[in-house]
């Protein structure tokens, strides 16, 4: 196995994509997470998606990559002296339960720490693992309106929006992941392990910038502006001749200077309302009126290309058709084609970020419920047949 992490074993618990995309994460660069999954159904997010199939979703496969999926039971005595056997064998315990209930389970830190002293226990949660609010129940979409990031998102004459994407789910994952790395560089100093707490609302309030200090300071609270940055112009998406989006970033004054002389307007450049910084904020709405009269007369092709020539950053607003076709996505690898049981071969995000010396891989998509039940417990915990057996007819696995 190829990865950074390839000597790290992960046990994964937990369901739906905050916990499963840390564990996505790691898996990618390497390390063998064991997916733990109830049996029957398994994780929700094998039918999450569009284009369900025989109740397969298209989800699955992706933040269930690189994974080994083991279904047990951990409502029954025995399975959660299963998980202990693993943890004995793991550098890693990643969980996204409500608050308290791996304590009703009897695996616990204080337990899970008694068998292993170096095991990492990543906890991923609404609220957190303390506080008045810890033991409520808490999904990305909550954790996004309490950070900050729904009420800011959106036209500002409508109700707050979405971004289109499980932002807070991803945020946590992404925080949590750090919080591991942080927690296994940690332990290679002190030798022992230590508690992630990463909750949904603390992730989105992380990335909120100066939102805070800017109340307290100057008792300004951020609002809903759509596409624009206040007073930072322009930065905006602007029409093509062809009807596309583009967007142009050219708030610096010597890019938009560059900008003035793409437009075929350099006087633009040195005109009061908008040489400096702060005259394009004071200005923004008729420069951006200013720029669309121009680039709704070029395709959007012919923007980039004289945008590009005059080096002023822009791009044009990709889906997934043209992410497909770009010719820098190719020559890069930022998408993989991955092979899939249940629908051929799938393209995908391709693992980020690059390392030069140990880069990370997808090794295969998400897999069957259950797939790797067989050999995980031979092979990691060392039971037998007659053991494997006995646990499948008390319905501890399937």
């Amino acid at each position: 196995m190829s990865g950074a992490l390839s000597d790290i074993r992960v046990i994964e618990m937990g369901t739906l994509l905050a916990g499963p995309f840390c564990g996505q994460l790691l898996a990618d660069h390497g390390a063998e997470v064991v997916k733990i999954e109830p049996p029957g159904n398994g994780d929700p997010m094998r039918v999450w998606g569009q284009e369900k199939a025989e109740g397969k979703g298209l989800w699955w496969p992706v933040v269930a990559r690189g994974k080994k999926s083991v279904t047990i039971n951990l409502r029954e005595a025995a399975g959660q002296d299963l998980v202990k056997q693993l943890v004995g064998e793991a550098d890693i315990l990643v969980e996204n339960f409500r608050p308290g209930t791996m304590e009703r389970w009897g695996l616990d830190p204080e337990t899970l720490h008694a068998i292993n002293p170096r095991l990492i226990i990543t906890r991923v949660s609404g609220y957190g693992q303390t506080g008045p609010y810890s033991s409520r129940p808490g999904f990305g979409a909550i954790g996004e309106a309490l950070g900050g990031i729904r009420y800011t998102t959106g036209e500002s004459d409508r109700m707050p929006s979405r971004t289109g994407i499980s932002i807070g789910d991803s945020l946590t994952a992404m925080f949590a992941t750090i919080g591991t790395l942080n927690a296994l560089h940690a332990r290679t100093r002190t030798g022992s392990g230590q508690v992630v707490d990463a909750a949904l609302y603390e992730s989105v309030l992380a990335v909120m910038e100066s939102l805070l200090t800017e109340f307290h300071v100057a008792g300004f609270i951020r609002e809903r502006t759509g596409s624009l940055i206040p007073n930072i112009a322009p930065a905006n998406v602007y029409p093509t001749a062809d009807d596309k989006m583009h967007l142009i970033s050219g708030n610096q004054d010597t890019v938009f200077r560059r900008l003035a002389v793409a437009m075929g307007q350099p006087e633009l450049g040195t005109d009061e309302r908008f040489a400096t910084h702060l005259g394009r904020g004071d200005n923004q709405f008729e420069l951006d009126d200013l720029i669309r009269e121009w680039s709704a007369t070029l395709t959007s092709e012919e923007l980039r290309e004289v945008l590009n020539e005059n080096a002023v950053p822009n791009g044009p607003m990709y889906r997934a058709p043209e992410m497909l076709e770009d010719e820098h996505f190719v020559a890069r690898e930022a998408i993989r084609w991955v092979e899939s049981d249940d629908f051929g071969d799938l393209p995908m995000q391709n693992v980020v970020p690059k390392l030069s010396d140990t880069p990370g891989n997808i090794r295969w998509a998400g897999p069957r419920l259950g797939e790797h039940n067989a050999e995980v417990l031979r092979h990691i915990l060392g039971l037998d047949d007659e053991a494997i057996e006995a646990l499948r007819a008390k319905n501890v696995i399937e």
